[in-house]
């Protein structure tokens, strides 16, 4: 049997809450979600889980929530945002977990959209920033808030979370909750996901209980995680990422969550779960790689030459998979010893001395980070999907990768390419389609079911696929020359000073190209290099700062054809946020805001 055919066979039939019953009964005393760390981390066994999950479907019901209605979620993330979210599923309706970076015209939009009968609020903030859309939402019938201090006087549609669920603790599940389990369908909607709206408009991008299930499942065929594995959240639950790592695969095999609330934290949090499995966009990894390397050279010099030797051995032998190339078994238990002896204490100071799996996707990750993670035992691989193909559609695994590659498609996956260049993907990933103002679903695959992603990309003789860039995003110079900007951008990320870089050069003579300072990095660069500046506007004037630019722009351009090479560049102060506008929610570049926003820094590029 195929991995293809394991995979199929082993979501059939299978729906979330069927799942959650299984392991309330199977695993009842296993731990299933943990919020925070240390003294005050609060757990719930999957059996409590899922008698929450029933006290609060049963309540979300008497409020009015129907079986194909939309209910929106505005919470951190919080074990009452797992609990109201699979109540939902349970009732048949769909959650929609909203960005917490929404503008108020993204706001609007969404609730409109969404024609969501049922909010979800968590405190005074998000109050604030949803009550100038609540008249506008013909459809909604309540609205329930976590922090009950939070709710303005005197409005009928308000609702405390604890009013909601009632003060009887929670025990039988009852008939009609097991009715509802048993009345899910493979095929039913399981939930909506916004797009972040790069272009336009976001998309209600609607996704199936086998979407997510295929997805969560085909990961453990591909790459295996021990028992009952551990996980971090720490991403929004409104990124596909999350939600498919965070709620849905950990139903799927019996994991155990814990909440990372504050991204600050994330750091304590991994070193307190030491999680089996881990996923970061690039920025994550890139950032874990500087506090790594901070470390690597603080060790005192007896020390630092035994680490140098082991890190040589594991970044030839990465370098060897990559290529495809058989791994000498001499050279394969030399990496063995050493990285058990050696290596792994280096990682468990990151937490991470456990970790079985650790992906990268959502953007190009510099290949500097990726070898520089590897040496010390820390092999990250690439994963390339969509909201719409419920995350990863392709996968990097030990035995097949490639770097700058994104790997194969998983198993029950294809992936072909137009002659555009563009991918095209089909299987039990791809989603039913978007949902519509007035509530239906439209698909958008063709008649042969595959769907057009909008990326550019190729497969090589492995089966290998590497990303070259988003369709639309492609630079035409005014010579005609096509030119992939994500993979220079990726070049350009390489020096820890530089948090984002934009490449600028459609329609224009050359290309350039804009550096954003890290916020957390670059004052740490300045120290160790003696300035006597942390400020991040002095620091992008700074001639020092500008110097090792100037070094790691011309290293990026050795790199590049001459057409490609980034001919001047400018540095900016930042930070550039979803908050500030040059990012979506996702951490990807918003193009046309930072074209017109910086148009002056560019044109003085041109002049």
């Amino acid at each position: 049997m195929t991995a293809a055919q394991r995979a199929l066979q082993a979501t059939t039939g299978k729906t979330i809450p069927g799942l959650l019953r299984r392991n309330a009964r199977q695993f009842p005393d296993h731990p299933a979600l943990t919020s925070g760390i240390g003294p005050d981390a609060r757990t719930l066994t999957w059996a409590e889980l899922r008698a929450e999950v029933a006290v609060l479907t049963g309540a979300l019901a008497a409020l009015g929530l129907r079986r194909g209605d939309r209910m929106l979620i505005a919470m951190a993330k919080r074990p009452e945002h797992w609990i109201v979210d699979l109540a939902a599923t349970h009732i048949g309706a769909l959650p929609c977990t909203t960005y917490d970076t929404l503008s108020p015209e993204q706001i609007g939009f969404v609730a409109r959209h969404s024609a969501a009968t049922v909010l979800v609020l968590e405190g005074q903030e998000q109050v604030e920033h949803w009550s100038a859309v609540l008249d506008e939402l013909p459809h909604l019938r309540a609205v329930v808030v976590v922090d009950a201090a939070a709710i303005p006087p005197a409005d009928p549609r308000f609702v405390s979370y604890a009013d909601l669920r009632g003060e009887a603790p929670p025990h039988d599940t009852g008939a009609r909750f097991e009715e509802l389990t048993d009345a899910t369908t493979p095929d039913q909607p399981l939930t909506v996901v916004y797009t972040s709206g790069t272009t336009g408009d976001p998309k209600g991008v609607v996704l199936s209980h086998r979407n997510a299930i295929h997805e969560s499942l085909m990961q453990d065929h591909l790459v295996a995680v021990p028992a009952h594995p551990r996980s971090v959240a720490y991403l929004p639950l409104a990124h596909i990422a999350e939600r498919v790592l965070g709620i849905y695969m950990p139903i799927c095999n019996a994991g155990h969550v814990t909440i990372c609330p504050d991204p600050a934290q994330l750091l304590p949090t991994l070193t307190a779960v030491r999680p089996n499995g881990f996923f970061g966009v690039p920025r994550i990894w890139e950032k874990l790689a500087d506090g790594l390397r901070a470390k690597l050279e603080a060790l005192p010099e007896e020390r630092a030459a035994v680490l140098a030797h082991a890190r040589e051995i594991a970044l030839q032998v990465f370098r060897l998979r990559s290529a495809g190339e058989e791994v000498p078994a001499e050279l394969a238990a030399q990496h063995a010893r050493l990285d058990d002896q050696v290596l792994r204490p280096v990682r468990a100071d990151i937490g991470f001395d456990d970790c079985h799996r650790a992906f990268s996707g959502a953007a190009p990750i510099p290949v500097e980070v990726l070898e520089f993670l590897a040496s010390a035992g820390l092999p990250v691989y690439e994963v390339w999907g969509l909201s719409e193909t419920t995350g990863a559609a392709t996968v990097s695994t030990p035995e097949v990768f490639a770097l700058g590659a994104v790997g194969r498609p998983g198993p029950g996956v294809e992936v072909a390419t137009a002659p555009d260049g563009e991918l095209f993907v089909r299987g039990a990933v791809v989603f039913p389609g978007y949902l519509q103002a007035d509530g239906r679903i439209a698909g958008a695959t063709d008649a042969d079911g595959w769907l057009p992603t909008g990326d550019v990309g190729t497969v090589d003789d492995r089966g290998i696929v590497t990303i070259t860039d988003r369709k639309k995003e492609i630079i035409i110079t005014a010579g005609g020359k096509n030119i992939a900007p994500t993979r220079l951008e990726s070049l350009l990320r390489a020096h820890p000073l530089v948090a984002q870089a934009v490449a600028i050069g459609d329609e224009r003579r050359y290309v350039t190209a804009l550096l954003v300072l890290d916020e957390e990095s670059a004052p740490a660069w300045a120290r160790a290099n003696g300035i006597g500046t942390t400020d991040l506007d002095e620091l992008s004037r700074h001639a020092d700062v500008l110097a090792a630019l100037d070094i790691s722009v011309a290293r990026a351009n050795s790199a590049l054809s001459r057409v490609e090479q980034v001919k001047k560049f400018r540095v900016l102060a930042g930070p550039w946020t979803a908050s500030s506008g040059e990012l979506t929610p996702k951490l990807s570049l918003r193009r046309k805001v930072i074209e017109q926003r910086y148009a002056h820094v560019i044109e003085s590029m041109y002049e």
